[in-house]
């Protein structure tokens, strides 16, 4: 399970409909924009919770590192530190193997979207610009590595205040993100953080504080 959030019972029913069960609970970051349920589904599974090892938070988790794999039957994912909308922030590239030795799509969090990249303000303090040079980084030289056809699924689109510009589609490619997305038509990091950092909204008031209780596995 990635990104959980609080009402976690959806997660236990469909799980039970297909007789499966939670053995992983991912988050790709300190989450902000709501209130995570990771902790609540670690004591209904028993499932850890893994974190990037840069990820402050207050609780028992697993720390995992860029570059580390996990294996879950056919499926291979390998953990990609994409810092950038926070220190923190992971990308997953996921192989099945039931489909073909290549990875088949990336979960990219809020670091890549579909039409936009996450927002670098999160943390305020004057980290912005910081993090929007650590978000160039892992957009140029991380997920657009990647091969073209490989699908990406973020975890918000069009309408959410993690990014600017959203596209209302749920996901996409790298390839079509490559060639459209307005953040990746620039050619040098300076050029990239000035848009990224321009007529970003207002955070929503709820943002600190989720984050805060987030921080804490409240």
């Amino acid at each position: 399970m990635v990104d959980p959030q609080l009402e976690i019972e959806p997660y236990l029913e469909a799980a039970a409909q297909k007789s499966m069960r939670v053995t992983h609970i991912i988050e790709t970051h300190v989450q902000a924009d709501h209130l995570s349920g990771a902790r609540r589904l670690a004591e209904a599974t028993r499932a850890p919770i893994l974190y990037h090892q840069s990820a402050p938070v207050e609780f028992p988790h697993v720390a995992i590192e860029d570059g580390e794999e996990h294996e879950m039957g056919n499926v291979h994912m390998t953990f990609l530190h994409t810092p950038g909308h926070t220190p923190d922030c992971i990308s997953i590239v996921v192989t099945d193997r039931t489909r073909g030795p290549e990875p088949w799509f990336v979960l990219t969090g809020d670091t890549l979207f579909a039409g936009g990249v996450g927002r670098p303000d999160l943390l305020g303090d004057g980290a912005e610009t910081m993090l929007a040079e650590l978000l160039y980084d892992s957009v140029y030289d991380k997920l657009l590595k990647l091969p073209d056809h490989i699908e990406v699924f973020p975890a918000h689109f069009g309408g959410a205040a993690c990014g600017k510009g959203l596209s209302g589609k749920p996901g996409s490619t790298i390839g079509f993100e490559r060639r459209f997305n307005p953040a990746l038509r620039f050619t040098s990091k300076p050029e990239f953080v000035r848009f990224v950092l321009a007529d970003l909204p207002p955070q929503p008031e709820t943002f600190a504080e989720n984050r805060r209780r987030n921080l804490g596995g409240q």
